[in-house]
């Protein structure tokens, strides 16, 4: 598939050729949930927990009898009911419903949200930016003039250094590396900007099986 570059200085634009195997799959909604409930487990370990009653230390024994006390039965302090006691049904540390993901489930998740980017027209390939753009203002520009807002932009290290002193500060962008393309930020952000050198890696990381 053929996607126009779009270009920050606003010369001359080129396009660019993409995979279909990255760019037009059929979406499973059901693959990219899971896959970012995994990613969003391990992006925020659960650190917190308490004590189950099994964990407290001190007698099992009865503190009353079973029977002939007048009031309720009880077993022992460690018991949830009292003070001291273990916590019932508390957190328990990190503990995740998904230990691991396959690497090709991966893979194929973030093609189909690519996909889905393509299908809503919010996927934009730029041209790689060759020198620094150092004012905010310049950058804005670029944005209203492609009616871009909420954008999520994924560079080459080189384009990452000479864009984000003049994108960083703009409300809702974000600039990540395109190693650290992940699905989360794909459907967290409206639009999605990749330049074309990232966009190249991106598809050999996707289609190639060794990777």
């Amino acid at each position: 598939m053929q996607f126009p570059l779009l270009n920050i200085n606003g010369g001359k634009t080129d396009s660019i050729e993409l995979s279909d195997k990255l760019v037009k799959l059929k979406v499973n909604h059901k693959l990219i949930k899971f896959v970012i409930d995994w990613q969003f487990n391990h992006a925020k370990p659960r650190t917190a927990k308490t004590k189950q009653r099994n964990s407290i230390r001190g007698s099992t024994k009865k503190i009353v009898a079973q029977k002939g006390s007048g009031g309720a039965r009880h077993a022992s302090k460690k018991a949830p009911l009292f003070v001291g006691g273990g916590v019932a049904h508390g957190p328990k540390g990190a503990v995740y419903k998904i230990k691991k993901i396959n690497k090709k489930v991966r893979k194929l998740a973030l093609a189909q949200t690519l996909s889905k980017k393509t299908s809503d027209k919010n996927l934009h390939i730029l041209a790689d930016v060759k020198t620094e753009i150092k004012k905010t203002k310049e950058f804005n520009k670029f944005l209203e003039k492609n009616k871009l807002a909420n954008v999520l932009i994924i560079s080459d290290t080189e384009s990452l250094k000479n864009i984000n002193k003049s994108a960083r500060n703009i409300k809702d962008i974000k600039l990540i590396n395109d190693e650290g393309a992940n699905i989360y930020d794909l459907f967290k952000y409206k639009n999605v900007i990749i330049t074309s050198s990232s966009a190249k890696k991106i598809q050999d990381r996707i289609l190639n099986e060794k990777n």
